[in-house]
């Protein structure tokens, strides 16, 4: 139907409406799916009249087109069950169950033989899910709540939610000014026509005698005076008849005439009855692209579907040129003057304490540098000064606003990361883009204020990019995301102006611009391909295929007229390409990348001259006429192997991400004379100059930062700071950060933190109602509201925390007990075991990432278990070989990686219960299984010391490599190793009885060690904290050590006399396993040897666990961290 026909099925509804028509109002409502009328839907729920709900909701969506309509049709058809219930009526609640929710049982037939167990109780409320159900009416109200959010969240309700703003009678008015009309064409026109009919045009009778028309009134020899003010009738039509500009290159990039006929426009704008689409854009000359892609979709339930290699995909920087912009000095046409001027001289180095994703210059104060980390921080930066202005931490402004599919994901996995930080084009307002749903305004005043100004749920999924533009002389910010759709926002107010939809894959990148006055918006997604987009909702004007068909990214040169793409396939090939905007096709591909980028490459362009792109761990550089390079530079070294870089506006510094979760700033003279102006702002003229300054290592000024800073503590190290630890002795006096000037003083002497009294940390020992022998296995939930240990005794404890005056989030804590839960049935969650003594036999578990089901063993068959209900839904998997690690797949909860006694790992399918793939590189038992969904691969680690690295696409061994055992010591023979993804995704911890270790996946390469003493206790267990900044160890002797993940440095030592009563203390009573909270990072519990669980957390005036040690000249080096005892205090390295 076109556009005209859909607004007169709306001018009808309203003419119904005014008239009262109201059963044919909702009818046609109903049939044409033009607008849902929540209003009407809300008073049908209200009333219980779910026939009519079902029947209204039918003309929008059905119930298997997607999970939201499943959900929608599910919490009404349960709804009616429900009454029925409750009004004891059974008859009817059968007839509901057979006809209404069995369709529901072949997407979830566990939940269907639970909604059937009710029928079986007198009162459904004893259901511990159903306790709280109240009467009818609150019950539709709070239902009604949660169908309107999956109503607005469902993509088939898209812009039919809302009625167009309409003047009263509006078909009424377009009727009178066609009658007008037709009397002002009437040969004879009387003063006050009678109309009786709407059925034929009118026409006034002529009377008799009356003489032709005069040629001035004759419509077909000359033009009639107006009657009224009409508009002329093509200004009913979508499109105004105004003249167009004359045609650019824009117009065969997107002259796809639309399917909506038109009245014809001259000048040939846009697809407004101009040419059709040239034959280049619908076969484009690209490069040879991969075949077909695997991508996520949009209605997925993991939050974190942006699948790039090397975990370094998140962002690339593009300069978004939406209005022309000039400063004093710094034209946009100025040129550089050679080669030698490019920004190649390391002038800054700024710690920001987590891996920065993303940076962007303020567009007029040019050394202002914003940055967006791996863990959702914000910072602002004065690179002039090495100050750090402002440090954000990422946090939801209003939760009760945000949809309840955002809250649930947040709940699962906290994790959120930066993809995009970008200010507004005059620099009064910038953006953040968040890996999960949201983007966020600050407004900024100047120096170190910034406010907030808008918060919007904006995607569902990751918000991949966001931009600023100006349709229509209004600032509007443009957002991407994992829905696969673009949406532009009201800058000011946040209220949606339009949704882009046709992608088939998420959305990548946007790159907003305009040529004469013609705005629009290209866009990327992850199949590859490239749209474009004009402000009117009509479609994608462009469908081609990039370079690379991936990750692709789009930025114009600063004069707005050479259109560059930068992509990076999934087998690494990088291309940079410039487009001949007039054909839509390649018009030069620029040579000198690696043939398997280790990254998503990022690039950006400055001065209408020069591209720049992260790759090889360096920034490479071409002329944009040539497409040989034209120079490449390491900025002294510690580069990760993309980083991430930014020009500022007009070329004179480069922002280039470095491993050690720093930023260096490249200058070239212009940008050092800039930043030494503000440098001697912030700096006293009397202090010694900066080439004489002691050199002293970045991490080493956080640390500083850390103990003597009075405020919120800075993230001392962070996610990527693992992947370099490679030496950096630069000789530039500036690397030394203002903020640690304080550890030049040495008689700040740093020291161990000693944990050797209960009153020294906050400990709880949860309650126990059975004794068990021995914790062998302990996790958090993912909720961080429970914790689950696996007795050796195969039995399962659950402890839950309950949301109460003394702990308002719910969450796990040790201020409060909680309560070793169980469910009214009374059932335990115990696995099979053996004939053999269950207390030797391995315990393993792995919880599915909802928290509804737990799958373990205990030497015997494998078993899964519903954690609501405890129920054993299934066995599988009988020994021999016994199961001894459980691993699920990050992307499919359906297959898990089980590590066998035998020394195998079978590759599992629950679903079709088949086993995928076996395989075999160990000589002992599994005792680790690690999945990175970043790289695609699992880690296995055995009995046997060896690491192995396997490909979960084809599940072939990439690599292994033994561990090295320590001069002097000899392990166990029941020594495990454990391997566990750091945050990054691309670095790993190991864990044996002798060593922590950290290690790089793709090379396998030992980066940081740490050995204890000879003469100290065996390491029993350790774990990276939620956020990957501290690796928390526990040791035979039942002593506990904390150490910052960066360099395995000791910060805080925990006494068995802290926690363990004096008798217990000294037996032989040790940690077995230890967890950390999956959201609190200075949270952690431990699994003992004598069957009890301890939580701990630091005091909360202290905040955190200890310092860390200055890290001084030389220690970011890959030799192992010093040996040091357990009971020892950790010595710095010199």
């Amino acid at each position: 139907m076109s556009s005209l026909s859909r607004e007169l099925v709306f001018l009808i509804l309203q003419f119904l409406d005014e008239e009262k028509f109201k059963e044919t109002v909702h009818k046609l409502e109903q049939e044409s799916s033009f607008y849902f009328n929540m209003k009407y839907f809300e008073e049908e729920v209200h009333n219980g009249n779910w026939d009519e709900v079902e029947k209204y909701l039918s003309g929008f969506t059905k119930v298997d087109d997607n999970r939201y309509s499943m959900k929608i049709f599910f919490e009404i058809r349960k709804q009616k069950y429900l009454e029925a219930l409750d009004k004891n009526d059974r008859p009817k609640a059968v007839e509901v169950l057979v006809k209404d929710l069995k369709v529901f049982a072949s997407f979830n037939e566990d939940l269907f033989k639970e909604i059937t167990q009710l029928l079986t109780l007198e009162n459904f409320r004893e259901n511990e899910q159903l306790s709280k159900y109240g009467d009818t009416k609150s019950a539709r109200a709070i239902m009604l709540v949660e169908l309107k959010k999956l109503i607005e969240a469902n993509p088939l309700f898209r812009d039919k939610l809302q009625f167009p703003n309409l003047k009263n009678s509006r078909l009424r008015t377009l009727i009178n000014q066609s009658l007008n009309w037709q009397h002002q064409l009437c040969k004879n026109p009387r003063p006050n026509p009678d109309i009786k009919t709407l059925f034929v045009d009118h026409s006034c009778a002529q009377p008799n005698g009356a003489c032709a028309p005069s040629p001035a009134n004759n419509p077909l020899l000359g033009s009639l005076p107006k009657v009224g003010g009409f508009p002329p009738l093509g200004a009913h039509g979508p499109f105004q008849t105004t003249a167009a500009p004359a045609p650019t290159p824009l117009a065969g990039w997107m002259s796809n005439t639309p399917t909506v006929n038109h009245l014809p426009v001259s000048s040939g704008a846009i697809g407004f009855g101009g040419p059709s689409m040239p034959a280049a854009l619908k076969h484009p000359r690209t490069p040879p692209a991969n075949p077909s892609l695997d991508y996520p979709s949009g209605d997925s339930d993991h939050v974190t579907k942006r699948t790039r290699p090397m975990g370094i995909c998140d962002e690339v920087n593009l300069p978004i040129n939406v209005l022309p912009m000039s400063f004093p000095g710094h034209g946009p046409s100025q040129a550089f003057n050679s080669p030698d001027d490019l920004p190649k001289n390391v002038a800054r180095t700024l710690n920001q304490g987590s891996s920065p994703m993303s940076m962007d210059f303020h567009p007029t104060k040019q050394t202002l540098l914003l940055v967006g980390t791996n863990v959702g921080d914000i910072g602002l930066w004065e690179t002039g000064s090495k100050e750090r202005l402002v440090l954000k931490n990422f946090v939801v402004w209003n939760v009760t606003a945000c949809s309840t599919t955002l809250q649930a994901a947040i709940v699962k996995d906290p994790g959120v990361s930066v993809n995009r930080v970008i200010w507004s084009p005059d620099g009064s307002l910038f953006g953040i883009a968040y890996s999960r749903h949201i983007v966020q305004m600050y407004s900024y005043h100047g120096d170190d204020d910034i406010r907030q100004h808008l918060e919007i749920d904006a995607h569902i999924g990751g918000v991949n990019d966001l931009a600023f533009s100006h349709p229509n002389k209004q600032l509007c910010v443009i957002t991407c995301g994992d829905d696969k759709t673009i949406k532009v926002w009201d800058a000011n107010t946040g209220a949606k102006q339009y949704t882009f939809e046709g992608h088939e894959a998420p959305v990548y990148s946007v790159c907003p611009h305009f040529k004469e006055n013609i705005q629009f918006i290209f866009s990327t997604a992850l199949d590859g391909k490239i749209k474009a987009w004009l402000y009117d909702n009509l479609g994608s004007r462009v469908d081609y295929d990039a370079p690379g068909r991936w990750c692709t990214t789009m930025a114009y040169s600063a004069d707005g007229t050479r259109l560059f793409s930068c992509g990076t396939s999934k087998d690494g090939e990088s291309h940079i390409v410039e487009w001949n905007e007039s054909e839509g096709a390649v018009k030069r591909t620029y040579l000198g990348f690696r043939k398997r980028s280790l990254g998503v490459v990022q690039f950006d362009t400055t001065k209408n001259r020069y591209l720049a792109a992260g790759d090889e761990f360096s920034i490479k550089f071409w002329d944009m006429d040539n497409v040989q390079i034209l120079t490449s530079i390491d900025g002294d070294g510690g580069l990760p192997a993309s980083p991430r870089i930014r020009f500022n506006k007009d070329g004179s510094l480069l922002a280039v991400s470095t491993n050690e979760n720093g930023i260096k700033i490249l200058a070239n003279s212009d940008g050092l004379r800039l930043l030494r102006t503000f440098e001697n702002k912030s700096y006293d003229a009397s202090r010694a100059p900066e080439s004489v300054k002691p050199i002293i290592s970045v991490a080493a000024a956080a640390a500083a930062a850390a103990a003597s800073s009075s405020g919120p503590a800075d993230r001392v190290v962070s996610a990527v700071s693992l992947s370099g630890m490679n030496g950096d002795a630069r000789n530039m006096g500036d690397i030394k950060p203002r903020i640690a000037d304080d550890s030049s003083d040495k008689s700040k002497v740093w020291k161990l933190t000693e944990v050797s009294e209960p009153s020294q940390c906050r400990s709880l020992k949860l309650p126990e109602n059975m004794r068990v022998p021995k914790i062998s296995r302990l996790i958090y939930t993912n909720s961080g509201n429970a914790i689950l240990a696996l007795a050796s005794n195969a039995i399962h404890l659950l402890w839950k925390w309950q949301r109460n005056d003394r702990n308002s989030s719910g969450k796990a804590t040790a201020n409060v007990s909680p309560q070793l839960w169980q469910p009214s049935s009374g059932i335990q969650m115990t696995n099979e075991v053996t004939d053999a003594n269950p207390e030797d036999a391995v315990s393993c578990f792995a919880l599915s990432k909802n928290d509804s089901y737990v799958m373990s063993a205990s030497g015997g068959k494998i078993s899964l278990f519903n954690m609501m209900t405890f129920k054993t839904m299934t066995t599988f998997m009988p020994p021999p070989p016994a199961a001894t690690f459980l691993a699920f797949h990050p992307q499919d909860n359906n297959i898990i990686a089980i590590g066998m006694d035998d020394s195998s790992i079978q590759i599992y399918n629950v679903r079709v219960d088949e086993v995928k793939s076996k395989l075999k590189g160990h000589s002992k038992r599994i005792t680790g299984l690690a999945f990175s969904h970043v790289l695609s691969v699992l880690v296995s680690s055995g009995a046997d010391a060896q690491l192995c690295v396997w490909s979960s696409d084809g599940w072939e061994r990439q690599k292994n490599r033994y561990l090295p055992i320590p001069a002097g010591r000899t392990p166990t023979a029941q020594s495990d190793t454990r391997v566990q993804f750091h945050q990054d995704q691309i670095h790993f911890l190991v864990v044996h009885e002798t060593q922590l270790a950290i290690y790089e996946t793709t090379k396998l390469e030992c980066l940081k060690q740490w050995v204890p003493r000879e003469s100290a206790a065996p390491i029993s267990h350790a774990t990276f904290s939620c956020d990957s900044q501290l690796v928390y160890a526990s040791f035979l002797d039942a002593s506990v050590c904390i150490f910052s993940a960066a360099h395995l440095h000791l910060r805080c030592r925990i006494s068995p006399l802290a926690y363990l009563p004096h008798s217990v203390s000294n037996s032989n009573v040790h940690p077995v396993v230890i967890a950390a909270h999956p959201q609190e990072p200075n949270q952690f519990a431990l699994g003992l040897s004598d069957g009890g669980v301890h939580v701990f957390e630091p005091l909360e005036s202290e905040g955190k666990w200890g310092v860390p040690p200055p890290v001084e000249n030389g220690s970011a080096s890959t030799v192992p961290a010093t040996s040091v005892g357990a009971s020892g205090s950790d010595q710095a390295q010199r």
